[in-house]
């Protein structure tokens, strides 16, 4: 992509509502545009890290046997009559009447549309076990939304459904869910724990996934040598306490956002919805549930949290999520930079090249807001080595590659 035909704009100040980093980045950036509270645009820059967030998400469901479908947003008031949970959410739900004046709903989660789904097409022992999954856009009418991203009306979800026939097999699941897990929050460059806290309006007990960050809105509390790890809203201990797991480790506390969040819904909804099959015997099962969700939004903002440096205005997006791999720009050399790019993009590297006709320090401060990975910087100095200057941003390590080699040593990081 050409710098000059990109669609963005980027600010010097931040937006005077930012009441988060990644709020204030984001916005600065040219990622994100802000409708309203709890509610922002997705634009080309934030978009491709946002799709690539999903992809990786998409790849570690499907490697766990994961089958992907797409639910509907607007649902019938009757089908949440059913486990009672049209009254109890009513605080967060989002709530229309269609022309017959049936009451409608954007549904703020889907446990109960996939088990209707798979009450009405689930039948034996021999059609489980199986795992639904969806990427979708929620909403919630959240009384505070704030903090950018991390807490939005309208967010977009990653939700796995397992449907096992007894709680070995759903144990089982469970855990393959929670390797997938810690692998996604790996490549996304989160440093991530899994934490015991309380089910919410959804189940009794369930499972964050905590992505550590000092401005986090949850405390959590963790052994420095053991996988202990629980949310202080139902913690019995504290900083500097023993391990009541390992009894050796040290309890240490940390700010973190939710990135993800698992919970055995056991048969919650399959008794009340009639969710059965009929085993080898003959007899009528409930099906036991597990639910899996992943915030994609909260997992881009959470990375821009952690990622992007106040002090010096910089940001270096993990590689795997970056909007381009590359950063290629121009000091007056555009003829050789042209060349330069159409080898990277045929070579499906990608690049985006800043080929606009103004100073270099407008262009620097512009490529360290947008955080490509690489930067590849030509100018007359450079040329005069037939070769160009090439940084990871990660390390700040810079050598000088010879143009001959330029896209071999690229392959390489």
């Amino acid at each position: 992509m050409k710098q000059s035909n990109l669609f963005y704009k980027t600010r010097k100040e931040a937006p005077n509502d930012a009441d988060s980093i990644n709020a204030s980045y984001l916005v600065r950036a040219g990622f994100v545009h802000k409708h309203m509270a709890g509610v922002y645009a997705f634009l080309p820059l934030g978009f491709k890290v946002l799709k690539k967030i999903e992809n990786i998400i998409r790849e570690e469901m499907n490697k766990i046997d994961g089958q992907e479908i797409l639910m509907n947003v607007l649902q019938p008031k009757k089908l949440w009559d059913e486990t009672g949970r049209w009254n109890e959410m009513a605080d967060i739900f989002y709530r229309l009447a269609n022309d017959k004046d049936k009451q409608l709903g954007l549904a703020p989660t889907h446990e109960e549309e996939v088990t209707d789904i798979v009450r009405k097409n689930v039948a034996s022992y021999k059609d489980l076990p199986l795992a639904l999954y969806q990427i979708q856009t929620k909403f919630r009418n959240e009384a505070r939304a704030k903090s950018g991203l991390l807490r939005g009306r309208e967010f977009l979800m990653k939700d796995l459904y397992s449907f096992s026939p007894d709680e070995e097999g759903l144990n089982s699941y469970y855990e393959r869910v929670k390797a997938a897990y810690f692998k996604i929050y790996e490549r996304l460059g989160l440093d991530a724990k899994l934490v015991e806290a309380s089910g919410g309006v959804f189940s009794k007990y369930s499972h964050e996934f905590q992505a550590l960050i000092p401005s986090g809105e949850d405390e959590i509390f963790y052994c420095d040598k053991c996988d202990f790890a629980q949310n202080k809203e139902i913690a019995e201990t504290k900083a500097g306490d023993k391990c009541p797991r390992c009894q050796e480790g040290i309890v240490l506390t940390a700010n973190g956002t939710e990135v993800g969040n698992i919970f055995k819904l056991m048969t919650k909804f399959s008794t009340t919805m009639e969710a059965c099959y009929t085993d080898k015997n003959g007899a009528k099962k409930p099906i036991l549930m597990g639910c899996y969700g992943i915030g994609l939004t909260r997992c881009l903002a959470s990375i821009a949290e952690t990622k992007y440096d106040s002090t010096n205005d910089r940001m270096v997006w993990p590689k795997e999520i970056a909007p381009f791999y590359a950063h290629l720009i121009s000091l007056g050399q555009n003829n050789e930079a042209e060349n330069i790019y159409n080898d990277l993009q045929n070579k499906g590297i990608e690049t985006l090249y800043d080929d606009r006709d103004i100073n270099a320090g407008q262009k620097f401060a512009e490529a360290d807001l947008i955080g490509c990975p690489l930067r590849i910087i030509i100018s007359k100095k450079t040329l005069a080595e037939n070769s160009v200057e090439l940084t990871d941003l990660s390390t700040f390590k810079t050598d000088l590659i010879k143009l001959s080699d330029l896209s071999g040593a690229i392959q390489d990081e």
